[in-house]
């Protein structure tokens, strides 16, 4: 684990110095030292870590007010909510006006679908 430490021998937040250390060619262990004043930490263990914190930029005041396009009556009026919506993968149909539609059409004889309903737009059209 490395990052910031509150180093104990200069009082200061710093960051933790890991240098590796060699017998020849062979790495054998690190040292750690504060970056700030060179304070050598025998472990790993006597670090003082500092717990990181997320830094709160935005508060609630920065975000904008929820916008809502439809109003409460036409939430969910869209064809793909409708009982005569024909879902196909190549065109999808109004099963009580016979016409193509998209699914996010509206329609003023908007039924919303209920269990088993799906069957119905399909035998509507045969």
């Amino acid at each position: 684990m490395s990052g910031a430490i509150q180093c104990p021998a200069c009082n200061k937040e710093a960051f933790l110095r890991r240098e590796p250390v060699y017998e020849g060619f062979q790495k054998t262990g690190e040292t750690l030292s504060c970056v700030s004043c060179g304070h050598v930490f025998a472990t790993e263990q006597e670090v003082p870590f500092v717990t990181s914190k997320k830094p709160q930029i935005f508060t609630a005041a920065d975000r904008s007010a929820k916008i809502s396009i439809f109003t409460s009556d036409e939430v969910g009026h869209n064809c793909r909510h409708c009982k005569h919506y024909v879902k196909n993968p190549f065109v999808q149909r109004c099963g009580l006006h016979q016409i193509e539609v998209a699914a996010t059409d509206c329609c003023a004889n908007f039924e919303a679908v209920s269990d088993g309903d799906e069957d119905d737009a399909l035998s509507k059209l045969f």
